[in-house]
């Protein structure tokens, strides 16, 4: 393929893929609506007179419909998986046409971290039921391809001096894993917001309404924290990755550049917050606060100083 055949088919995945996602995100939605399936059990009785006297028989009836919020949460399951698959395409294409990996300014940055995110929340559906968590994932992962071909989108180019290193496959890769990760920690920690605040009311009963259909408060709790846990010494490297390719290009390991001190306040943030989950005053919501706040973090750095703060990091490419 030429190279002008290569751009238009990455492109056309890429918007392939933001129209498959686009219908997973009407399927989950459609699947929140439907709500939950609920089995309703009825019990009869009657006197049947015989030969040797009367004897009572007691039927049950159960009415177990089909559930349309299950059925049309794993229609929308189906399409997350194809629309990562063309989203990986378009990445993939994207690389091969620029001749190497595509990570050279913050479109393709950005197409990157959003398949990391969609691959972060299909790899936890492997062993959980995660219907439930669809359609939280699926939107900001929209949003940040919408961003991407409206804004951020630049033809590819050779890379800046700075960025001629190995240590971009390796910096680079670690930090897309936990854009994808950071992203489904925080969506659950903000749904684990929700679901107190609904069993506050229920007050010890049935949660019903928005939230019916998620795990508990403190089950979404636990998932926060595991995601948090496997990503913290993931994001530690990848800081750490950083300062040694600094010192290769700039001939220092740490200069408080934006986008240095931005990282290290993300890994200051979620060391609080996993400190916070092991002190008994600060578990629950204020935990799962921290965790919201780590990834805006997170994303002020890759956003803010990209765009409007003059920095050695700056290779936006727009």
């Amino acid at each position: 393929m030429t190279p002008a055949e290569l751009a238009q088919a990455s492109n056309s995945a890429v918007y392939a893929s933001m129209l498959v996602l686009t219908l997973a995100m009407v399927f989950f939605a459609f699947s929140y609506a439907a709500g939950r399936r609920r089995v309703t059990v009825a019990s009869t009785t009657e006197v049947v007179e015989s030969a040797g006297g009367a004897a009572v028989i007691t039927r049950t009836e159960v009415n177990d419909p089909v559930n349309p919020g299950r059925r049309t949460a794993n229609i929308a399951m189906s399409l997350t998986w194809l629309g990562t698959v063309l989203l990986l395409a378009g990445v993939v294409l994207r690389g091969v046409w620029a001749g190497r990996v595509p990570w050279g300014n913050m479109y393709e940055f950005s197409i990157s971290a959003a398949l990391g995110i969609l691959l972060v929340y299909l790899a936890f559906s492997i062993k959980h039921d995660v219907r439930w968590l669809g359609l939280f994932v699926v939107i900001p992962t929209l949003l940040t391809l919408g961003l991407a071909v409206t804004v951020l989108y630049t033809e590819a180019a050779q890379l800046v001096p700075a960025l001629k290193s190995y240590w971009l496959v390796i910096h680079v890769a670690a930090a897309i894993i936990c854009a994808g990760s950071f992203t489904v920690a925080a969506a659950i920690s903000a749904l684990a917001l929700l679901r107190g605040r609904a069993e506050s009311k229920a007050a010890g009963g049935e949660v019903t309404g928005f939230t019916e259909q998620m795990p508990s408060q403190d089950r979404l709790q636990v998932m926060a924290n595991r995601v948090i846990a496997f990503t913290f010494p993931l994001w530690t490297f990848a800081v750490i990755a950083g300062a040694i390719w600094a010192e290769n290009a700039w001939g220092r390991y740490w200069g408080w550049d934006p986008k240095e001190t931005w990282a290290f306040i993300t890994w200051v943030v979620f060391a609080a917050y996993l400190h916070a989950r092991s002190t008994a005053g600060w578990r629950g919501n204020r935990a799962s606060w921290i965790a919201i706040i780590g990834f805006a973090s997170f994303w002020a750095n890759y956003f803010g100083v990209n765009l409007f703060i003059n920095s050695l990091h700056s290779y936006a490419g727009v």
